[in-house]
């Protein structure tokens, strides 16, 4: 049998035929504006006392400002950095302003990510093409208007609309209040929470707001930066006493009257189904009230669940349940298997060419060729608050109290898994004992609602312990990188390619969430990749998705997390390889980039020289609109990896809240490192050997380091924050790794012995 035809495609071809496959949006819809953001026909709903100005803003009669809240707090800070854009705008102090969770609504939808996860290079012309595919996807998005909290966008996408909805409601009472007083409304400034006027007059806007509902606030100019008094001036944390004190409420917590638990074990093996259960060998114990069976589902696996008084008797009844399961069709699935079938997917498939420019013949007569592979495992989650769902079903209508990244989702799938219609579902946000994309999943939701159907109308809390979290999450794709560079005589880079292997996370949530096909390239599975800052004059990078049986879904910075590795680390090995400096390779590839280059400079500079016995290592990533470098100081001991101190240094534009930027990248770092260190869900026989904390440890708080950011100037708009600090940390530490002890580690997590 002769070698298979290598398959390729270009971001091109591509993008032009999913434009043209919508023709019709680009006749009709596509050439009306972007609508707007502030007002909808859904108004923002006033309690008594309480007077709406726009879709985003309510304020009562004692002056209190009421936000809608559209993205979900899990720990990033949303709930505190959100409420200061509209403050800003409007002049009164953040103890003002409270929030309350915002309606269904499409002016709350997330138009930053769609647009994002298009192929295009960061330095690529800004040509009609490449502005008109932005534009399409952004009225796209604006069109199905789904809230979601991910991607870093929360402050990115409502930069824009939460400050104009605060200078409109400023310019509506501002207006109001030169009426009243008959003089222009030139005269009148606002200061904390109130209207002043040069003849002494002041009126607050509790007194003003009702004059001002209704009225048009014509033109409206937003504020530079330099008379920002909240924006870029670091706040306490508003979620940060309820942690504290206990009172937070996360999906766990929850408690209805009447209320009951159900415990669930769902197939080990992934596709797998129940055969038979006995129910009556638990109908007897304490507790216990049903025993329900339930079906595949939207990414959900099929399994039984007990219903109970409690939890504790629920999870012991589901734990004695005799099962029976079919072993399905993936019961011979190994994570060797599916190491060597990306490595034959490499060696046979010339991929999706994301990005070339220049001529690869350039590198023929080099002196120097270099070539490496790298390999990233499965990841899982493993949130500190595992998965819940707590729901009713009763009188032909659903109520859903759970921690989601995606209410509209949820609700949708409540709905279809309880057959109501969608306006029949009231989704109850709580907070979030950790996202980083796993909530963005509504498998939980369609199991809870199955589940509580049958409860004869009363809530149901569906808990998951944490064996079953572990097993059945939707995980970071396993991947292989491959490198080959060619070098000249001084150590320079002639000609750069790369190209890597793994399953899609974008093919896998559309199918799971729209029943989409899973066509076309993904931008998830190669950015950080393609959309390289180093100037290499002849590069060519590529990427071959590989079908997952499974189930893959978005991991704390998604592809970055495993492409800056693969990536920081080659750099170095090239570096290395051309007998030069890594700090000092990065800075001559950087000369057309200042930003990047005066990142890496800072976390240099402030990393200062290593202790004795310690060694630095170094990497510099861009994602998701911030750019990260980062100094790991290592030492090893036998085989024990040792990190004592990450220098950070991040421009992510306008620092909303430097003190929670720095937080995030606290975060980030840490939970970056703990997959660099200990990381890695093993596949054998279908299913998933971790099982828990002991087997899938996380950095414990002896292991880890202290951690220094620092925060660039900027005068551009916002970046996301809280996913970049995670991809930089791997390769930084292996590369340290690397200055001690001359071992180059390529695969994750990483292991000396």
């Amino acid at each position: 049998m002769g070698k298979p035809k290598p398959k390729s495609s270009t971001r091109r071809k591509f993008l032009l035929g999913a434009l043209g496959a919508t023709g019709a949006l680009i006749v009709g819809w596509g050439v009306m504006p972007i609508a707007q953001r502030l007002d909808t026909e859904n108004t923002f709903p006033p309690k008594e006392g309480e007077i709406t100005l726009n879709g985003w803003v309510k304020i009562a009669r004692d002056g209190t400002v009421i936000v809608a809240m559209s993205r979900n707090e899990m720990g990033q800070g949303v709930h505190t950095a959100l409420p200061m854009l509209l403050a800003e705008e409007l002049d009164v102090p953040l103890s003002m302003v409270s929030i309350e969770q915002a309606p269904m609504d499409k002016i709350y939808g997330d138009i930053t990510i769609l647009p994002g996860a298009l192929p295009f290079h960061p330095d690529s012309s800004t040509g009609v093409f490449m502005r008109g595919a932005k534009w399409l996807s952004a009225k796209a998005a604006r069109s199905f208007g789904i809230m979601i909290t991910g991607n870093s966008t929360s402050i990115r996408d409502c930069w824009e609309p939460m400050r104009e909805a605060g200078a409109a409601a400023r310019a509506m009472l501002v207006a109001a209040a030169a009426k009243e007083w008959n003089v222009p409304a030139g005269e009148c400034r606002t200061e904390d929470g109130a209207v002043l006027h040069g003849s002494g007059k002041r009126a607050g806007y509790g007194e003003l707001a009702e004059k001002a509902a209704g009225t048009r606030p014509g033109k409206i100019k937003l504020k530079e930066p330099k008379d920002f008094k909240l924006i870029g001036h670091s706040q306490p944390r508003r979620d940060a006493p309820s942690k504290v004190n206990g009172r937070a409420g996360y999906g766990i917590d929850v408690r209805r009257e009447g209320m009951v638990y159900a415990a669930v074990r769902m197939a080990p093996v992934f596709g797998a189904g129940v055969q038979q259960v006995d129910e009556a060998a638990v109908s007897g114990m304490p507790g216990v009230l049903k025993v329900v069976r339930f079906s595949r589902s939207a990414g959900s696996q099929a399994g039984v669940a007990v219903i109970a008084r409690s939890f504790w008797q629920a999870k012991q009844a589901a734990a004695a349940l005799p099962v029976t399961w079919d072993k399905g069709p993936n019961a011979g699935l190994s994570s060797d298997g599916i190491f060597k079938q990306l490595a034959a997917a490499l060696d046979n498939d010339s991929g999706f060419t994301y990005y070339k420019t220049g001529d690869m013949d350039a590198g023929r007569n080099a002196a120097k060729t270099v070539r490496a592979e790298y390999r990233a495992p499965f990841l899982a989650h493993a949130t500190m608050e595992p998965i819940n769902c707590t729901v009713q079903v009763k009188d032909g209508e659903v109520d859903v109290w759970l921690p989601t990244q995606v209410p509209g989702l949820s609700a949708s799938a409540a709905a279809k898994a309880a057959g109501v219609p969608l306006g029949k579902v009231r989704v109850h946000e709580t907070y979030l004992g950790g996202g980083f994309g796993r909530r963005l999943e509504t498998d939980m939701v369609t199991q809870a609602t199955t589940i509580a159907a049958q409860a004869g109308g009363v809530p149901v809390q569906v808990i998951w312990t944490r064996e079953e979290d572990m097993g059945h999450d939707f995980y970071r794709p396993a991947a292989i990188a491959r490198f080959s560079a060619s070098l000249d005589g001084q150590g320079g880079v002639l000609a750069y390619d790369n190209k890597s292997a793994g399953g899609s996370v974008s093919h896998h949530m559309m199918d799971r969430a729209f029943g989409l096909p899973k066509l076309g390239p993904d931008k998830y599975a190669a950015e950080g990749e393609f959309d390289l800052c180093y100037e290499f004059p002849n590069q060519h990078i590529a990427h071959v998705i590989v079908d997952s049986e499974v189930p893959l879904g978005s991991w704390r910075s998604v592809g970055h997390s495993q492409n800056a590795f693969f990536k920081e680390s080659f750099i170095d090995e090239m570096a290395h390889a051309g007998g030069r400096d890594p700090v000092e390779f990065r800075r001559n590839l950087l000369q057309r980039h200042p930003r990047h280059l005066a990142v890496l400079n800072a976390a240099v500079e402030k990393a200062g020289a290593p202790a004795q016995g310690r060694a630095h290592g170094v990497a510099l990533h861009d994602s998701f609109g911030a750019i990260v470098a980062q100094v790991a100081e290592v030492s090893v001991e036998g085989a024990d990896i040792r990190v004592h101190r990450v220098v950070c240094a991040i421009d992510c534009g306008i620092a909303v809240n430097p003190d929670g930027v720095a937080q995030q990248m606290e975060s980030g770092i840490l939970f970056g490192l703990s997959a660099a260190l200990f990381g890695e869900i093993t596949i054998k026989d279908g299913k998933v050997e971790q099982q828990n904390f002991h087997n899938y440890p996380v950095v414990r708080m002896n292991q880890a380091p202290v951690v220094e950011t620092v925060i660039m100037k900027s005068a551009e708009p916002p970046g996301g924050v809280g996913e970049p600090g995670t991809p930089p940390v791997a390769p930084a530490v292996a590369n340290a790794v690397f200055q001690l002890t001359g071992k180059r580690l390529r695969s994750l997590p990483l292991k000396l012995a």
